[in-house]
């Protein structure tokens, strides 16, 4: 027996027999709407399942497979539901279409306002439609397709200036500010992949599962936690497509046993060289997260403050979520203003752990180390 879902995912009750699709028709049931008809002797008309007139007597009514077979008996449709016209669920996945369409070719993400608009809709009424059928909201979707576009492009043009335009950018200085954010670098070192960069890494345990660290020439540019060992260093690569990967020596492991004697115990403080890359933004968030003290937090806005950005608490929180290299740049030390832990890119618990051993270790010892910044 066929089970029909739902655009929220739920599986609409079966249309087995008369009996089935009476049971539609009384709690009238859009996602029926196309399944069948049903006609009322004592009025001539035929309706949709859906259709809010008032309900007939169960021994009026009739049941049609097709609109041509409710009309072949006689039944004309009616002016309420307009059995005729598209299903209201078939209207609402062609105006979401549409509206992503209108996203997808935009230079910038359309407003709500604009979106709701062209869809003939309220703002409450298509935002909550919209995510209904694609699962995310028009932001995170218009978000999502821009990533995908510059990706997209910058991996296939020739030049960044292709791309530009490739990426339906008319503005370069629009296409770079947009770029820089959604990369976390230049569009040029996302071209590059990491071409022509020797990274060695290595991959150790410690109690918060696995670690990975990775160096190049100028410091470390990576560390990674995770359970799967195998994951993280398929995340180095992704990170760093281009580059040529070495394996750790004797004298690696032993700067890889210092990070996880941090990670244990944060008094023995942490001085690393860095390879950082990212947008001068981020280099501005994560230089404010090293002046943090261990067993000290802050919050995302005290950050944005610090920097001068009082009015990016939300760049600041994807700056934070951006970072790729763990406890070095101590982005675990950055909580909500109500103190609550919040998201934390190896996990809140990890995040938890870090904050408890800085806090029990009753020290503040220095990241500050020296560090070189890649743009």
């Amino acid at each position: 027996m066929t089970r029909v879902t739902t655009p929220n995912g739920t599986a609409s009750p079966p249309l087995a027999n008369d009996e089935d699709r009476w049971a539609a028709v009384l709690r009238r049931d859009q996602n029926a709407d196309g399944r069948f008809y049903y006609s009322v002797r004592t009025t001539g008309v035929y309706c949709r399942p859906s259709c809010a007139s008032r309900l007939a007597r169960r021994e009026n009514v009739r049941f049609h497979a097709t609109r041509e077979e409710a009309e072949g008996a006689g039944f004309r449709p009616c002016k309420r539901c307009r059995p005729t016209a598209p299903a209201l669920t078939d209207q609402r996945i062609a105006r979401v279409a549409q509206a992503c369409r209108l996203i997808e070719a935009a230079e910038y993400i359309p407003d709500l306002g604009a979106l709701a608009d062209a869809a003939g809709m309220s703002r409450f009424h298509f935002h909550r439609v919209f995510k209904t059928f694609t699962g995310v909201t028009p932001k995170a979707y218009g978000a999502a397709h821009r990533v995908r576009r510059i990706r997209d492009e910058l991996s296939r043009a020739d030049t960044v200036i292709e791309a530009i335009y490739g990426a339906g950018f008319n503005s370069s200085s629009r296409f770079y500010a947009i770029a820089s954010e959604v990369l976390g670098m230049t569009p040029t070192d996302f071209r590059s992949g990491g071409d022509g960069t020797s990274i060695r890494f290595a991959v150790g345990e410690c109690s918060l599962g696995s670690i990975l660290v990775a160096t190049t020439a100028k410091g470390v540019c990576a560390i990674l936690l995770g359970h799967d060992p195998d994951g993280l260093v398929r995340d180095l690569q992704d990170r760093f497509p281009k580059a040529r990967f070495i394996g750790a020596d004797t004298g690696f492991e032993q700067l890889v046993a210092s990070v996880v004697g941090f990670v244990e115990a944060p008094g023995t403080g942490l001085k690393l060289p860095l390879d950082v890359r990212g947008t001068a933004f981020q280099r501005r968030v994560w230089q404010a997260l090293r002046e943090i003290p261990a067993g000290s937090t802050t919050t995302y806005s005290k950050i944005a403050q610090r920097i001068g950005s009082p009015k990016s608490v939300r760049a600041v929180a994807r700056a934070c979520a951006s970072n790729a290299i763990a406890v070095a740049i101590p982005c675990h030390r950055v909580v909500r203003s109500n103190g609550a832990l919040s998201g934390y890119r190896w996990g809140v618990t990890r995040k938890r752990a870090l904050l408890d051993r800085e806090a029990a270790s009753g020290t503040t010892a220095s990241h500050e180390g020296s560090w070189r910044l890649r743009t």
